[in-house]
């Protein structure tokens, strides 16, 4: 599928006001919580962390490893003919070819979007195939062998868009960001999978499968894009972007890790949508991918939100923020993925090079 294909599948996915609904303790509350916003009066400039070689044009997720280096997903939506990679920057911002990721048997193609480190030091990576063939999309995991990738494995697979994964305890969760495909209002979802388990295939219909323990709902006219980014507190609460909606939910569990809550725990103008989301756990600062808005949004424990770097339509030869879907903290560093993959409503106007990754730093 073309590119052009791709955006407007997303698109005609609209969602428009509607009812929240969820199930059992799966059900979606009203918003509690009212944040301020704090001054944008401290914007940072972002500057050039690296430019990614040629064959990387879409940038995606990220994970940090031990050393200060991260793996980068890199599913190349934009020219798929570049096929798709797993990179790494060392910790003195070196890029290499990382790994392959392995093409669905059906559809041929590769999509590696959100990924993640597990305790035991393998890595998981969901594969994103919905603009390939629906319900394909896995969640794959590479075995690691002295700091070195050995092969992929699917874990789980039969979601729509898996996209952003993350651990805690002995479960991964899963953001599918198109649930229920032209639901209006567009419902998209969480799932969990204990890990260790492999070859586990979602029921259908999707939307009752048991490992789903979530349900969100958005609401924008013109984007159809919902669950994004995904990440746990220091206290294992669970955090979830909505995309189109630029909405943090929060969502908490009882003591027998069952879901309690699922709130809409941050809504503010400032921010326009929300895609990758990484806490760091020291202080449980927020960033958020404010992909529409080419901005870096940093969201503290009591909900208030700061703008730490926003710029307008740029191609990021000088660093700056390229559409953005993820951006991680690496010491007093914030390391931001420039996706570079334009749509409607979004100020980055066109897909161009070079490739960039951006880095703001906060000292």
């Amino acid at each position: 599928m073309s590119r052009k294909e791709f955006v407007i599948k997303g698109i005609v996915l609209v969602v428009v006001c509607g009812l929240v609904f969820m199930g059992c303790s799966k059900k979606e509350d009203k918003q509690q919580e009212k944040p301020t916003v704090k001054g944008s009066s401290t914007l940072r400039k972002a500057e050039l962390l690296v430019e990614l070689p040629d064959y990387c044009n879409t940038p995606d997720g990220m994970a940090l490893l031990a050393d200060n280096s991260f793996v980068l997903c890199v599913p190349n939506f934009n020219d798929a003919n570049a096929g798709a990679f797993i990179m790494k920057i060392s910790a003195d911002n070196k890029v290499s070819k990382f790994f392959v990721p392995p093409p669905h048997p059906k559809t041929k193609t590769a999509g590696p979007m959100g990924i993640c480190l597990a305790p035991s030091g393998d890595l998981y990576y969901a594969d994103n195939q919905f603009f390939q063939t629906p319900q394909s999309s896995r969640v794959m995991r590479i075995a690691m062998k002295d700091g070195q990738p050995q092969e992929a494995i699917t874990a789980f697979s039969g979601m729509n868009v898996a996209n952003a994964v993350a651990i805690k305890g002995d479960y991964l969760y899963v953001s599918d960001t198109v649930l229920v495909p032209d639901s209006k209002p567009l419902i998209s979802g969480i799932f969990r999978f204990k890990l260790g388990e492999e070859g586990i295939e979602i029921k259908t219909p999707i939307e009752e499968d048991p490992h789903l323990i979530a349900k969100i709902t958005s609401h924008h006219p013109t984007i159809g894009f919902g669950a994004d980014g995904l990440c746990f507190d220091s206290k294992g609460n669970l955090y979830c972007g909505n995309f189109a909606d630029g909405t943090i939910h929060k969502i908490t569990f009882d003591e027998q890790d069952k879901v309690a809550s699922n709130t809409i725990w941050v809504k503010t103008d400032a921010m326009k949508c929300a895609d990758g989301l990484y806490c760091d756990k020291k202080t449980d600062r927020i960033l958020v991918a404010d992909m529409v808005q080419n901005a870096i949004q940093m969201i503290y424990p009591d909900g208030t939100v700061e703008t730490i770097a926003m710029n307008g339509d740029t191609d990021g030869a000088d660093g700056g923020i390229d559409q953005p879907c993820e951006a991680i903290f690496r010491g007093d560093e914030i390391i931001i993925s420039n996706m570079d993959w334009p749509f409607e409503g979004v100020v980055n106007t066109t897909w161009d090079k070079p490739y960039t990754l951006s880095v703001v730093k906060l000292k």
